[in-house]
Parts: C-alpha cells; sequence; structure tokens
C-alpha cells in the first residue's frame, strides 16, 4: 500500500518568473523538475475533466498583459483567461 501525503498549502513555492529565454534555459540547464523529490516518493498529478478546447488570439501587449496578471496571481494564463469566461457565462442573462 502506497502512503499519501498531501503538501500543506504554501509549502510548494513556485518558480519566479524568468526575464528572457536564454535565462530560462540557463536554469534548466542546472535544475530538475524533480530536484526536491525524495527517493521513494511518489508524486501524484490532478487533470482536470475538459473535453474540448477553443483557440483565442490575441495582440502581443494583450496576451503579455494575460500573462502579467496570471502570474502575479500564481497561476497561469489560460486558467485565467477560462476563469474570466466562465465568471461571464455564469451572470444572469439579461438578454
Amino acid at each position: 500500500m502506497v502512503k499519501i501525503k498531501i503538501a500543506k498549502k504554501g509549502t510548494i513555492k513556485p518558480i519566479p518568473p524568468f526575464k528572457t529565454l536564454d535565462e530560462e534555459a540557463k536554469f534548466w540547464d542546472t535544475h530538475s523538475a524533480v530536484d526536491e523529490i525524495n527517493k521513494g516518493t511518489t508524486v501524484g498529478f490532478h487533470r482536470a475533466n475538459k473535453t474540448h478546447t477553443i483557440t483565442i488570439r490575441f495582440e502581443a501587449e494583450k496576451l503579455q498583459s494575460l500573462r502579467e496578471k496570471a502570474d502575479r496571481m500564481g497561476i497561469g494564463p489560460t486558467t485565467l483567461a477560462r476563469m474570466w469566461i466562465l465568471e461571464e457565462l455564469n451572470k444572469p442573462s439579461l438578454l
């Protein structure tokens, strides 16, 4: 039987955003995504139950703004965009 330990909220710190692609490449040349995982630790992943996707085009400046806002919230830009869309879709319709 595998013992499951759930990390407390806030104990796993996200990697700060990189300023350039070169900075990110240098970081990953010297780090591994599993650096903090001890030998024998089982890692689980949550998979969202999404069934369909859409593509939304943005101007470069707007996409950068979305990424910056999402980063400040500690989430990905697609997650933030999805949250905003769902908020609007869940509002009572005036039409």
